[in-house]
């Protein structure tokens, strides 16, 4: 059965969707079947797959509302071993047309219990705030995956975020864990990513991944070519941490 992780943080700018592309693509590169949704309006997961975002007739909107069937927004292999269901800004509308649809927090996890048996990995990528999307998200999953940014206020948000998550494990999904922390954007050049990794790992209790995903140009410039840095620049530091962070997540898978 395949193991479906919210990649979330309330927080913006943290590498949520950085993290997304490019871990699900090293997955998919050891030969794992990985689904990636794109549940954020901006549908940036979605064109950092090189997918034309406006050009898609089925999207995770159209999915939402009951227009189509999964299988249907299934875009297959945007790189191999890799689906993707697409979202563009059509989406920030679900918020307001769900209201008052029964059940509406369930809608996400009713329809991938038709195909997480197809995949080893799905991945959900959250918008930056709490919403009818983010809620969907986390009832469909099995657990959350929280990037932070090596910055001053890095815990910032997170005590909120485990809130959350904590409220959404006692009324909509009690299965929901913590799936682990992983830091990105992290400079080994600056003492302040290093006291922000000590920091976070004193006061959290939860998992933090080993693998540090470090600030890098190529991670940077990767989305402008629709491509996940495991193809863009195979050989880049960025590619070689999230490599590592694929193999530390099926290491430590149940």
């Amino acid at each position: 059965m395949g193991r479906i992780i919210a990649v979330a943080n309330q927080k913006g700018g943290v590498g949520k969707t950085t993290t997304t592309i490019n871990l699900a693509a090293s997955l998919a590169e050891l030969n794992k079947k990985v689904l990636v949704i794109d549940v954020d309006p901006q549908g940036n997961t979605t064109s950092g797959f090189g997918v034309d975002k406006n050009n898609q007739e089925y999207t995770i909107y159209e999915l939402l509302l009951d227009d189509c069937s999964v299988n249907e927004t299934i875009i297959p292999d945007v790189v191999p071993n890799l689906d993707l269901i697409a979202a563009n800004v059509n989406l920030a509308a679900a918020e307001i047309e769900l209201i008052g649809i029964e059940r509406k927090e369930y809608i996400l996890r009713d329809a991938l219990d038709f195909i997480r048996d197809d995949y080893d990995f799905v991945f959900l990528d959250c918008p930056p705030s709490l919403s009818v999307l983010t809620v969907n998200a986390m009832t469909a999953s099995d657990t959350v995956l929280v990037p932070i940014q090596c910055e001053y206020y890095a815990l910032e948000g997170l005590s909120q975020l485990i809130h959350t998550i904590n409220l959404v494990r006692e009324r909509l999904n009690p299965s929901l864990d913590i799936e682990g922390i992983v830091f990105t954007m992290y400079d080994a050049r600056t003492n302040l990513s290093a006291q922000v990794v000590e920091n976070v790992r004193t006061h959290v209790e939860q998992r933090i991944y080993e693998t540090l995903i470090p600030r890098n140009i190529r991670l940077a410039e990767a989305p402008s070519y629709g491509e996940p840095i495991t193809i863009y620049e195979p050989k880049s530091a960025g590619a070689e941490a999230y490599k590592k962070l694929a193999q530390e997540m099926i290491a430590v898978q149940p």
